[in-house]
């Protein structure tokens, strides 16, 4: 089965193709972060103008890398929620169309699904049942997944997503957005040991919260003077280790509580190298299978899109009627 991915949920429009769920034949991803960058962060009406110029090209491109027609096409995986809504329209439109032009079945995913499925894009995916750690710039959660689309939330964020507070702290040490990779990479020139950052509600259950994580950055930011003797290499390492201390921590916890053997880290975060080295070292004491989807699925991306849309079809979950986005949308 040949499916057609689409997600323009945010800041990067892409399109994918990927065959019985697997095999990725292309996955295309025109990223927007430079065009951002220069609001410090995404501009919802530029991300959806944006999607419009880029949407056609990439399906052409897709179809013409893959060496395929449209008419090869099974099925068409759209992510409709959550996201920004006018960013979503672009990709729903699209698919749609598709879908009805071509006659095949028109697939709505969630995005939030679609990152734990880029799991699956690997040689050997995890069996269920397992635990899944999504940590992106809009979420952070630990979902109980006991079999395909039978999801249960266990624990989540009460204020900031990790990859929210890593934009904050960027932005108030002067850093360009996204705030993720820069700080991970001056991290690696940082003392982590240097400053004892909160590892708040460690004791208190599975929900995290980082509003008190990033406040406490600040406030050391506020300590100096001068700018120009700011430690931003030790202050990135500190608060970096003390975001992948609380993710680790609860991980971990969540994972001996329901006594499952694996652990599928994904999101946007999840490419972070400092969260997957800690998070292995942990596994690998706790005797647990730790999966990573590769890096190129880490992140928004179209292929994780056409794999949940593959998984669907195949569990019969398609939904009657036009699609509509959804701009908040659970898992």
């Amino acid at each position: 089965m040949l499916v057609l991915g689409i997600e323009t949920s945010c800041d990067d429009t892409s399109v994918a193709i990927v065959r019985d769920g697997q095999e990725v034949l292309t996955n295309l991803v025109s990223s927007q972060v430079k065009a951002h960058r220069l609001f410090g962060g995404v501009v919802p009406e530029l991300a959806s103008r944006m999607h419009v110029e880029k949407i056609n090209a990439l399906i052409r491109l897709a179809l013409q890398e893959s060496g395929l027609a449209f008419q090869d096409l099974d099925a068409c995986a759209v992510t409709y929620g959550p996201g920004l809504e006018g960013a979503l329209l672009v990709g729903v439109s699209a698919a749609s169309a598709l879908s009805k032009a071509l006659g095949i079945p028109l697939v709505g995913v969630n995005h939030l699904h679609a990152h734990l499925y880029a799991s699956f894009l690997q040689p050997d995916p995890p069996e269920f049942p397992f635990l899944a750690c999504l940590v992106s710039g809009g979420h952070t959660l630990l979902i109980h997944a006991k079999g395909h689309f039978d999801f249960e939330s266990i624990g989540q964020t009460r204020d900031d997503a990790a990859g929210e507070a890593f934009d904050k702290v960027a932005r108030a040490l002067g850093l360009p957005y996204p705030g993720g990779p820069i700080i991970e990479k001056l991290a690696l020139d940082g003392n982590a040991k240097a400053f004892a950052f909160p590892r708040a509600m460690w004791n208190q259950g599975l929900d995290f919260s980082f509003s008190g994580l990033k406040t406490a950055v600040m406030q050391v930011i506020k300590s100096y003077d001068d700018p120009s003797q700011l430690p931003v290499a030790d202050i990135c390492a500190s608060f970096q280790l003390a975001v992948c201390d609380i993710i680790v921590h609860k991980s971990m916890k969540a994972s001996q509580s329901l006594e499952l053997s694996t652990l599928v880290l994904c999101g946007g975060v999840s490419a972070n190298r400092c969260l997957q080295t800690e998070l292995l070292h942990a596994t690998s004491q706790g005797g647990l299978r730790l999966c990573v989807p590769n890096i190129l699925y880490c992140t928004d991306n179209a292929a994780m899109v056409a794999v949940t849309g593959y998984y669907e079809l195949l569990m019969g979950r398609l939904r009657a009627g036009p699609l509509s986005v959804v701009s908040t949308l659970h898992f």
